[in-house]
């Protein structure tokens, strides 16, 4: 089978697209045929060498994918062959073929594409996760999402919407905030033209805003806490600015506010039966029209290299996506 490989941890233009054995069936796993994977920032961090989770040389990467059931290990039930899925692995998306545990599989809607069921688990799992358990959300509050035109800071904008805040979206260009426009956000912040601290104290009449959905780290983190308000939360998503920032300890002492730790992908494991209960209202949100995800742009697999230049480049609104 086709597959991108890679050989060595270092930059993504060393990964090498090759035809390689497709993996053996084991039992309580199943065989999909991968219609799209979607990339995401920790499959850039894992193929660099850079993140916490390092697989053994030499693998296949991508965590997270769709497409067909080919095959069913001994032991697995409620899937059949041809059933159309989702799935997330540590590695292995960025494959023609997959063999993933059958508890990572979920049924997708016949109504969703491939490319936008691939772009769902992570980004859409993730912001859910944020908003609704570590959050607690409510009707009526307001939500800043940094890098709201990215991956999860896009599908965040629509879900803060879907469940009754106010979203505020702030972003690096008028083209990235058009499309979180488009998506329901209410104001908008274009960070680099504009005071976040003070655009922040102006579109919620100097209260501050409620949670803060922070993906990006940086130097925007503690200008961003500076407008939280009073028992605000600010959930800590991720870095994609490569800095992680060092927030003074008095600012949540003087706001009665809270940092707050999100890693999905331990809690999904931890907590299988609350992760199917969030995909199952996610996929009616889908059918309801209330979540879009958004593909900013769909490579073959040999054009890999324009798909990671599209992420690391922050040139990507929504999720990109790969199809081998």
């Amino acid at each position: 089978m086709k597959a991108l490989i890679c050989k060595e941890f270092g930059p993504e233009d060393q990964l090498v697209v090759d035809e390689i054995d497709a993996p053996a069936i084991q039992p309580g796993h199943v065989r999909i045929d991968v219609k799209a994977g979607g990339l995401n920032f920790p499959d850039l961090l894992c193929v660099r060498g850079q993140y916490q989770f390092k697989p053994p040389l030499p693998f296949v990467p991508g965590t997270e994918g769709a497409g067909v059931v080919s095959e069913l290990g001994e032991g697995v039930e409620g899937l059949s062959v041809g059933d159309k899925v989702l799935f997330n692995t540590p590695v292995g998306a960025f494959a023609e073929q997959a063999v993933v545990p059958a508890a990572s599989v979920t049924p997708i809607p016949d109504t969703m594409p491939f490319d936008a069921a691939a772009g769902l688990t992570i980004v859409y799992g993730t912001s859910y996760h944020a908003l609704k358990q570590r959050a607690d959300l409510k009707p009526g509050e307001t939500l800043l999402v940094l890098g709201a035109a990215g991956g999860v800071g896009l599908a965040t904008v629509e879900l803060g919407k879907a469940m009754g805040a106010r979203v505020i979206a702030a972003a690096s260009t008028d083209e990235k905030l058009a499309v979180c426009k488009e998506h329901g956000a209410d104001e908008l912040i274009n960070y680099s033209t504009e005071d976040l601290k003070a655009r922040i104290k102006e579109l919620t009449g100097g209260k501050g805003v409620n949670v803060i959905y922070d993906p990006v780290g940086g130097d925007y983190a503690e200008t961003a806490f500076r407008g939280i308000a009073a028992g605000g939360r600010h959930l800590v998503i991720g870095f994609a600015a490569g800095e992680i920032p060092k927030l003074p300890l008095n600012l949540p002492l003087l706001k009665m506010a809270s940092v707050v730790g999100v890693f999905w992908g331990a809690w999904a494991g931890a907590m299988p039966a609350a992760h199917k209960q969030n995909m199952v209202e996610l996929f009616d949100m889908f059918e309801a029209g209330k979540i879009k995800p958004h593909v900013a742009g769909t490579y073959p697999l040999e054009s890999f290299l324009d798909g990671f230049n599209a992420l690391s480049g922050r040139k990507a609104i929504g999720k990109v996506i790969l199809t081998p």
